[in-house]
């Protein structure tokens, strides 16, 4: 079976559904996207990796075996999507330690959350693929189509495997100023709550533009 090399599209969250969040994964040599349906600490802790000025005061879990990792010279490689059952992704860490190769099991956000983390590359089978990816428009007068696609995919997590797990605040920024904004994002940061960081940072970033 052939590999298909993936990259992370972003993370989107449903307006209907709350604590519902979906990791797009991207084909990158295709017009495919695999939507994988993920917890909340996990799409928090994807979100801190991929926002790269968001820096937490203590290592979060996926840091703390990065930093385990690196005191033990052992190396991500890479990530492999190789299972679809019932809806639940199933990959595969392929580490390395003293030239010496080993496979370890994961939850899929786990192992992408590491992925980041180690600059390691995402694959997946083609049959995983044509089973469970989709076509999301690309024409930006369909964004409100995309939406409603992301949306009916965060309304059935069982379709693409992991439960959704917790409540999240859907609080909008546009009425602060850049000040104030700093400021949240500063007491975002020290609180730990990364997920609110990330949002307030978008803000800062579309202000910036």
């Amino acid at each position: 079976m052939s590999l298909v090399k993936l990259s992370i599209k972003g993370i989107s969250y449903s307006q209907t559904q709350n604590g519902a969040y979906a990791l797009i994964l991207n084909e990158v040599d295709g017009d495919k996207k695999l939507p994988i349906v993920i917890g909340a600490f996990e799409a928090q802790s994807i979100a801190i990796a991929l926002e790269k000025e968001i820096k937490p005061p203590r290592p979060l879990t996926h840091d703390l075996f990065k930093n385990f990792a690196d005191r033990f010279d052992i190396v991500v490689k890479q990530v492999i999507i190789h299972k679809l059952v019932d809806g639940v992704f199933y990959s595969s860490i392929i580490c390395e330690r003293d030239k010496i190769e080993e496979i370890i099991d994961a939850r899929t956000s786990d192992a992408i959350a590491l992925a980041l983390r180690f600059n390691a590359p995402i694959f997946t089978y083609k049959n995983i693929l044509d089973k469970a990816g989709i076509y999301l428009n690309t024409n930006a007068t369909d964004a409100n189509k995309d939406s409603e696609d992301i949306d009916d995919i965060l309304s059935n997590p069982e379709t693409f495997g992991h439960e959704v797990e917790s409540n999240q605040s859907g609080a909008t920024y546009s009425a602060n100023s850049i000040q104030e904004l700093n400021g949240l994002l500063a007491e975002a940061v020290e609180n730990e709550d990364y997920e609110k960081a990330a949002k307030i940072r978008d803000e800062i970033s579309k202000r910036e533009c």
